[in-house]
């Protein structure tokens, strides 16, 4: 069982950046992100292998997020820069033993962060 735990939600405004970050109680192969606003179903963000060769993005925030990872530390962080009101969700970190894009692929996950950009 890996316990999930994120960090750095908050409130920001249109333009501006913010840094969420998730520590794992174990080691798993991909770890990732989603989103879900009110509302709307739980979407994809982004993910990362545990060698860090493959991190894909959702197509909404290719170019302005960006996923890493610290092996040593058990961390993933995303770094969330030029945000937008449409950005505005709970934010979960999540982890699973292959890398996927689909929310039912992964098996553990945290218990969310709110992001609310505002315009």
């Amino acid at each position: 069982q890996v316990q999930l735990v994120e960090s750095g939600g908050g409130l920001v405004q249109a333009g501006g950046s913010l840094r969420l970050s998730c520590k794992a109680s174990g080691r798993t192969y991909a770890m990732g992100w989603f989103r879900q606003a009110p509302g709307k179903e739980r979407e994809f963000v982004s993910a990362i292998t545990w060698n860090t060769f493959n991190a894909p993005y959702a197509d909404s925030v290719k170019g302005r997020f960006t996923i890493t990872r610290d092996n040593a530390k058990n961390t993933v962080d995303l770094q969330m820069n030029s945000l937008k009101p449409e950005d505005t969700a709970v934010y979960y970190c999540a982890a699973a033993n292959r890398l996927g894009i689909r929310s039912s692929e992964y098996a553990y996950w945290g218990q969310g962060t709110q992001v609310t950009v505002s315009s």
